[in-house]
């Protein structure tokens, strides 16, 4: 008895003529050289159909071995946060359901979304083919889709190597500066989410260790800015979580404000801890003053709140406060005779002003409207009155416009 194909014999010139051939050249060498893939391409030019479908077997094979191969611990973790038939040994990798594999690969980091929904669809193909009938029948635009998806999300790319804590830690706790190689990004991007709230979980706690070198909680600091555009948007929330609970127990202070802004998690901390750390920094800011003659504590005022994301994360509560008093620093006073003999037409913070000037800047098109709205502070319109501090206002205007 000859048993039926899955997927129907489309025509062969047609795949012939397509981009599948030399789909067939990225697949990656060790897949190259095994049996499947050599019948693979035998088939292509007698039978695509078939092909097709021993091709997305060998995928889903590749998909097995890189779950194992990232680690049976974050799989069996993926699994239980997104409610999948359990992980406890390699050997529930090899008699797991098609459909979940893709899934759980996807939770693991191993297939982009993007990616899972293209493979999942792939699966979607050869499982309506099953029962296919005069109504549906495989045409060339599904093979080509199961060819393209299969090698460019699968078998064309190595295994992941999941990335250690411990590489992590033992790279932090040199006694010199020291910066995450693009290697180790590229490591730490395509981590599963349970590994990088590990690595990030180190981090933050080294960071804010005050019983730490200078040096290392540095290093910390720096790797947390690194991994902030590459770390997954749902590890992100759970950090943030494990930094409110920090707060809980000993309040929201500068450093883990500074901590929390370097790996992205700020915006999501309780709005009521961070309006509350805002405010308490804007009343330092009025204690220093606006004076240009206090230039010597703005400096490392004005760094600090640049270090705590600025006006972007400041607390909208707190913002107008913090803006009228960064312009009226920035557009000083009338100025004179300075004591060198030298005429200044303005009297300023030359400390303050180019970091309150990378501030406007960095933050326009969120304050660009409530910077307008102080042309008409009292304070601001005084010292407006003489025409060279008005010239520095309408600076600030230019920052934004």
């Amino acid at each position: 008895m000859i048993k039926k194909d899955i997927i129907p014999l489309p025509s062969v010139s047609l795949i012939q003529e397509s981009e599948v051939p030399n789909l067939l050249d990225k697949i990656r060498p060790a897949w190259q050289s095994k049996d499947l893939i050599a019948r693979v391409k035998r088939l292509i030019v007698v039978d695509p159909s078939s092909a097709c479908q021993r091709l997305f077997n060998a995928a889903i094979h590749d998909l097995k071995e890189k779950v194992i191969i990232a680690g049976i611990d974050i799989a069996k973790e993926a699994a239980k946060q997104n409610g999948l038939p359990s992980v406890e040994k390699p050997a529930n990798i090899e008699e797991y359901p098609t459909a979940k594999l893709i899934e759980l690969s996807y939770h693991m980091g191993i297939l982009s979304r993007a990616e899972w929904r293209r493979v999942s669809r792939c699966y979607e193909i050869r499982r309506d083919l099953e029962h296919e009938d005069d109504q549906y029948e495989a045409g060339v635009e599904d093979c080509i889709y199961i060819f393209k998806t299969c090698i460019e999300a699968i078998l064309q790319r190595d295994p992941i190597h999941l990335i250690r804590v411990t590489d992590v830690k033992d790279l932090i706790q040199k006694p010199n500066a020291v910066y995450p190689a693009e290697s180790l990004l590229s490591d730490y991007k395509y981590a599963p989410q349970p590994r990088q709230e590990e690595i990030c979980k180190l981090l933050i706690s080294i960071a804010l260790d005050q019983e730490q070198s200078e040096v290392v909680r540095q290093n910390a600091y720096t790797f947390l800015q690194h991994f902030q555009s590459i770390t997954h948007s749902p590890a992100k929330l759970n950090l943030a979580q494990h930094m409110q609970e920090r707060i809980r127990q000993k309040g929201l202070d500068q450093a883990t404000v500074r901590v929390a802004n370097a790996i992205g998690v700020l915006p999501y901390l309780k709005k009521a801890n961070v309006r509350d750390f805002f405010l308490a920094l804007l009343k330092q800011m009025e204690a220093v003053g606006t004076h240009w003659s206090a230039f010597n504590s703005h400096g490392e005022l004005l760094r600090s709140f640049q270090e705590v994301g600025g006006l972007i994360n400041c607390s909208t509560e707190v913002r107008s406060g913090i803006m009228k008093w960064l312009v009226l620093t920035f557009i000083g006073e009338p100025g004179g005779v300075t004591r060198y003999g030298h005429v200044r037409q303005v009297f300023y913070s030359n400390v303050a002003a180019p970091i309150i000037s990378d501030l406007i800047k960095s933050a326009k098109d969120v304050i660009r409207s409530e910077i307008s709205q102080l042309s008409k502070d009292k304070d601001v319109q005084r010292a407006c009155g003489n025409i060279h501090v008005a010239r520095r206002f309408q600076q600030i205007l230019d920052l934004i416009s």
